[in-house]
């Protein structure tokens, strides 16, 4: 059930960050940023988690689920991020 968790709140905090990252020129629309945050925030999300030393969400201390917020959210903000910016650059041709 901690596993559930830490994936649930990876993936929210990813779709957040996706979010932030369409407020910018690069927006793909809500959706779109949507799921790729969440996305970007599961995969980054996982491997803060494999880095910081709690793969598969052990345990729900105040630290590891820190991590997997700011670990997901940065992970959707990059991924949305990127592929908008590569989708504006596409278009400009």
């Amino acid at each position: 059930m901690e596993m559930f968790i830490i994936l649930l709140v990876q993936i929210i905090s990813g779709a957040v960050g996706g979010n932030l990252a369409g407020m910018t020129k690069q927006s793909l629309g809500t959706g779109l940023n949507t799921l790729l945050g969440g996305v970007g925030g599961l995969v980054l999300g996982q491997i803060v988690s494999a880095l910081t030393g709690t793969p598969g969400g052990e345990a729900l201390d105040v630290a590891t689920v820190g991590s997997n917020i700011v670990g997901g959210g940065v992970g959707g903000l990059v991924l949305t991020w990127v592929i908008g910016f590569i989708k504006s650059k596409m278009a400009a041709k």
